[in-house]
């Protein structure tokens, strides 16, 4: 280990953890708002890289049937809802159509454009136009009925949506890897450091979406909603804040933080249909750091996970996973001990 060595593993780790940031804020994200401890997370990470890489092909990816089936389930749903509340033909049918009309509209728009092969960045649109719609859906079909359960409850609902959504890679991507071309293949070179594009890319894009979720929670309606609903569930629902509407959005932007990481980390590593659960794990362990409440906490978590990650490769790339897993057990410890909770207070 000399200077140089431990500047590019340190470069590696500071890369790593920024994709793990994402998904560390995006699951502390879902937890405060639903309660869901969404193990997931990684799934929209594989979807969004695999579907880039099947668009690549001049295929239709498989997450399009999905997304159609997802969608028409949802709008059934949403129109009996309807149909019970207001016994009118008319509210199922705008209930029905009003869930209908984005998730058809994506996919008919990526059949079109699929065998066209546009260029890559319109690819990617697409990509992360499928993956993000997944989110809403996904609520409303799984998560919307049991949102006054227990958060045991919705933990075991998130590992068979975990189990269910690999089973479904396996289906539409089948066993073998890929790894998308860069968006910026240029380099550089900072001492004994080379700086590809697709790190800066990385860093930037980490850096501007953090920023963009800080002003959207701060300076816009929606994000005060989402707020308030972390803060107090029954106080919104007081206030007159929509519940379901705020656990739909925040999905959405679930689903979208997990698409833009996976378009992110595709070009730098081979992305196999299971391979977002270690890399959700990952954002998991920073979300654990931040104790699944603190946003900055759980970014500076993510990058030291990813600097540990880094530096266990190289002194132990056999066990580097269990070193980074192991993070959790003294931080779990930790955070138990200065609770100051017992079993008397409940």
């Amino acid at each position: 280990m000399d200077f140089s060595i431990a500047s590019v593993l340190l470069l590696d780790g500071i890369t790593n953890g920024a994709i793990y940031a994402l998904l560390g804020l995006a699951i502390v994200l879902v937890f405060a708002v639903t309660r869901v401890i969404f193990i997931p997370q990684g799934e929209f990470v594989a979807y969004g890289a695999l579907t880039l890489a099947i668009l690549q092909t001049g295929a239709i990816p498989g997450t399009v049937w999905l997304l159609v089936i997802l969608a028409g389930v949802a709008a059934l749903m949403n129109a009996w809802a309807a149909w019970q509340r207001l016994h009118q033909p008319s509210a199922a049918a705008k209930a029905l159509l009003r869930t209908l009309v984005v998730p058809v509209a994506i996919a008919a728009i990526t059949a079109w454009a699929a065998p066209r092969q546009f260029p890559l960045l319109v690819q990617a649109l697409l990509s992360v136009c499928i993956v993000t719609a997944f989110g809403p859906l996904m609520y409303r079909v799984v998560y919307q009925s049991l949102a006054d359960t227990s958060t045991l409850v919705l933990l075991i609902v998130s590992v068979g949506v975990h189990f269910a959504m690999t089973g479904l890679g396996l289906l539409f991507f089948g066993a073998e890897g890929f790894r998308n071309p860069t968006f910026w293949d240029q380099r550089f070179q900072l001492g004994a450091v080379n700086l590809n594009g697709q790190a800066i890319i990385i860093c930037t894009a980490s850096l501007a979406l953090i920023v963009l979720l800080w002003l959207f929670f701060e300076r816009t309606l929606f994000g005060k909603a989402l707020r308030a609903t972390a803060i107090n569930r029954l106080g919104a629902r007081l206030m007159g804040i929509s519940t379901h509407t705020a656990g739909s959005l925040t999905l959405a932007m679930a689903a979208l933080i997990g698409a833009l990481s996976g378009l992110l980390i595709g070009p730098t590593t081979t992305i196999f249909y299971d391979s977002g659960f270690l890399i959700g794990l990952k954002g998991f362990v920073a979300a654990v750091i931040g104790g699944l409440a603190s946003y900055p906490a759980a970014a500076i978590g993510a990058l030291f996970v990813g600097i540990v990650e880094a530096f266990s490769s190289f002194w132990a790339s056999a066990f580097k996973e269990v070193i980074v897993f192991t993070l959790i057990l003294p931080i779990l410890l930790w955070r138990s001990l200065a609770s100051g909770h017992s079993d008397d207070d409940h």
